[in-house]
């Protein structure tokens, strides 16, 4: 089997809340879009202590190719944003946020702070970085503050390797990778997504409507993530 489909499998038998509780780990998740990415970077992503299948299409081809059955779950307001950051609130744990543009991430923070009473979002910053000596100057940063719970938003791959860095640093507490979501977060309200486009399945076409800019990548992988989820599972590769 796929490491990374035993990973996700694995991530599935237990509830968000029990990795909460358990207060530490670092944990991701895959779309078809960035499982094709993911494919190039195996050792990376099996590092995780957990991967969550974000999206249909992934929980489908799971289900047909291996005949398993997972949850989408995903970092936004319809999955895993909410039970993370009421938790935070009600238990009194710190969050930490290193993600998108600073007039972004700001703008999130007054929203999450708006919508969640009682949380504190200890630290936050945008995620650039000036090479690799920031990044681990910034992982060692992170370390020193403690933070109960990390949230990395810098796209697929970077967003990774900073978390890793991090807990390769000492880091004690648990961590989420969350894509787009803080960009999302920023813009007016945090429910980014409509009811009816998570009802029909629709994320991927809402998102390319919505972000222009992802329109040729997603496009690309509703052709290409078929045919390469099957080739990894006949060949290993």
């Amino acid at each position: 089997m796929s490491p990374l489909i035993d990973k996700i499998l694995s991530t599935d038998k237990l509830s968000v809340e029990e990795f909460l509780k358990r207060g530490k780990g670092i944990y991701t998740f895959l779309n078809p879009v960035s499982y094709l990415d993911a494919l190039k970077h195996k050792e990376l992503f099996t590092s995780f202590d957990g991967i969550f299948a974000d999206g249909g299409l992934l929980v489908k081809a799971i289900k047909m190719t291996y005949g398993a059955s997972v949850k989408r779950q995903s970092f936004d307001m319809t999955s895993l944003a909410p039970i993370v950051f009421s938790y935070a609130a009600k238990t009194g744990k710190s969050v930490a946020i290193v993600a998108t543009k600073q007039e972004m991430v700001e703008k999130a923070v007054a929203n999450l702070e708006k919508s969640f009473k009682g949380l504190n979002i200890c630290y936050y910053r945008n995620g650039y970085f000036n090479g690799e000596q920031e990044m681990d100057d910034e992982a060692k940063k992170i370390v020193s503050l403690h933070p109960d719970i990390l949230i990395v938003g810098m796209g697929i791959i970077k967003q990774e390797q900073f978390l890793l860095k991090v807990r390769d640093a000492g880091y004690q507490g648990i961590g989420f990778t969350c894509g787009g979501f803080i960009h999302q977060t920023a813009q007016d309200k945090a429910e980014y997504y409509p009811d009816w486009v998570d009802k029909h399945g629709l994320r991927f076409v809402y998102r390319m409507y919505r972000e222009p800019h992802t329109r040729k990548r997603y496009a690309k992988a509703a052709f290409v993530f078929p045919v390469r989820f099957m080739w990894e599972k006949l060949t290993g590769k």
